[in-house]
């Protein structure tokens, strides 16, 4: 896949601080390359996490790494709007490129406007219509800062069309997990490797993921959600996010993780191995819920109310913490191949190729300058038409 030329080095900056953006944006900075300034905010750290996702984006033509993790959200916001603002009144950009509903994205949106420079919002128009998450506010905050919003799917269109954004602000992209996982997602050997160091056999588990404030800051939530995992007849992989790990010790829960397989959290290749040959996956997370649409496999989504409603009755259901969560896993398990042979013939609502290459055209529009994508196209297969396991070829990019 060919770079971006705007002319000048970092002439792109793009805004970052959690390992959900960085995934996500990887196939971005790839394709912007030296064009691109990343500024980590570090809003969330996991150094080991961390250091294995920044050797696969590639290498932008500036990487700022901030430290503004471990306050209060108001506190991490200001730290993190100040910090940007210092990076782009050192480093002027042509654009401001922001991903998703964090406070770091939120924080890149405000320096954005308070510098006048053009914004991007990657993963536009989602909605949940639940004014008690956080993230709500900072995705509606953003699209309506936002000079070009790139939404994944027509839903997340008419959302920002029913609030009043004109439509010459929107642009229909899919969203850029499509590549990220495509071209993190291991081959058949590697993935057998994945799962016989946990012991595990094609569809003979179930993997679980549970992390969200609502879910794990509530001590008879996460009580409920571990009982609930506890009782499938299945074993459970159960990689314990730090904010879990926490407040299961803080909560006084820790003997309802016996009988559980708790491994640490994973590397992103060896996780999606782990996803792609689960019977089924419990998450509270919004980004298995777009990657499950991709390796066809089904997810229990318990949470009050999802942004992605696209996949509810095809891909995933959600349910809220209590009985539901066991008896619509047991659901999923009472025909595993048949569920899954019916998963493979649906689409993903999130699109295929490369949706990074249709934001870098809207990019090259918004700014008005024909040298910012060349012209070159990359069309990746979607994994549903690949045996499992199976790798797609990468370019000489990688991205």
């Amino acid at each position: 896949m060919g770079q971006i030329d705007t002319g000048a080095p970092g002439a792109v900056t793009m805004v970052c601080g959690t390992r959900p953006e960085l995934i996500k944006l990887a196939p971005l900075i790839q394709l912007l390359g030296q064009a691109a300034t990343v500024v980590y905010t570090g809003q969330h750290y996991d150094a080991a996490m961390y250091h294995r996702i920044r050797r696969d984006i590639g290498c932008p033509g500036r990487f700022h790494e901030l430290a503004v993790g471990g306050a209060r959200r108001g506190a991490q916001l200001g730290s993190a709007v100040a910090a940007v603002d210092d990076v782009l009144a050192q480093h002027p950009a042509r654009a401001v490129i922001v991903q998703g509903d964090t406070t770091s994205a939120l924080a890149g949106a405000l320096a954005a406007n308070a510098n006048e420079v053009p914004l991007v919002h990657v993963e536009a128009g989602l909605r949940s219509y639940d004014r008690a998450m956080p993230e709500e506010h900072n995705r509606v905050a953003i699209d309506h800062l936002a000079d070009l919003c790139c939404a994944p799917t027509p839903l997340n269109r008419t959302n920002l069309l029913a609030e009043g954004v004109p439509d010459e602000r929107i642009a229909i992209t899919g969203n850029t997990v499509v590549e990220a996982l495509v071209t993190a997602l291991p081959g058949r050997e590697e993935e057998d490797v994945v799962l016989a160091a946990h012991e595990l056999r094609p569809d003979g588990y179930v993997l679980a993921t549970v992390h969200r404030p609502e879910n794990v800051d509530d001590p008879a939530n996460l009580e409920t959600i571990l009982r609930e995992l506890r009782h499938l007849p299945l074993p459970v992989v159960l990689p314990l996010h730090p904010r879990t790990a926490k407040r299961v010790e803080g909560f006084g829960l820790g003997g309802l993780l016996t009988g559980l397989k708790v491994v640490e959290p994973q590397a992103y290749p060896a996780f999606l191995a782990l996803a792609r040959c689960a019977a089924v996956v419990v998450s509270d997370s919004g980004g298995i819920q777009e990657e499950v649409s991709v390796l066809k496999r089904p997810v229990v989504v318990v949470r009050r109310s999802t942004e992605r409603p696209e996949i509810e009755g095809t891909f995933g259901t959600l349910v809220a913490p209590g009985a539901g969560v066991r008896a619509e896993v047991l659901r999923w398990l009472d025909d595993v191949p048949g569920h899954r042979e019916r998963l493979e013939r649906i689409p993903s609502p999130y699109g295929t190729g490369s949706p990074s290459t249709r934001i870098a055209a809207a990019l090259r529009r918004l700014v008005g300058d024909e040298r910012v994508l060349s012209p070159e196209r990359v069309v990746v297969p979607p994994p549903a038409s690949r045996p499992r396991g199976s790798r797609v070829p990468r370019s000489n990019s990688s991205s």
